[in-house]
């Protein structure tokens, strides 16, 4: 009989990639559904962007077409450094100004986007594929 946690580490690996993956899908599904592209656009006009609508859009399509690459599998190094790159800036522009804790008296700190950015570290190294 297996012990916990029933899977393999390749297999953990996996489930790690499509659901980190479906995170930011739905991110973007929602940025797009939801109709906030302008007002997030705006907002980073207002931390001294420039071009801050097509600079979601960007981030938005990024965020579709990798999460999609992920799920199948494909240029995952690739696309979890882009991801990083992604949370960093967040970092920067959203969420160090707020702390560390995401949920402490509603404020949105750092730290869902630190354990995003160790996924995709465990999920780069485990992307046994040289792609």
């Amino acid at each position: 009989m297996n012990k916990f946690p029933f899977i393999s580490l390749q297999s953990s690996v996996i489930g790690l990639r499509i659901f980190t993956a479906c995170i930011f899908l739905a991110h973007a599904v929602v940025r797009i559904s939801g109709g906030t592209i302008d007002r997030f656009g705006g907002f980073l006009e207002e931390k001294g962007l420039p071009f801050g609508v097509v600079l979601v859009w960007l981030i938005t399509i990024f965020e579709l077409a990798g999460s999609l690459l992920l799920i199948a599998g494909r240029f995952t190094k690739n696309l979890s450094l882009g991801f990083i790159v992604l949370l960093f800036a967040g970092i920067a522009l959203i969420h160090a100004g707020n702390g560390w804790f995401v949920g402490e008296h509603g404020t949105g700190g750092v730290e869902y986007s630190a354990l995003l950015i160790v996924a995709f570290i465990v999920i780069a190294a485990g992307d046994n594929n040289r792609r």
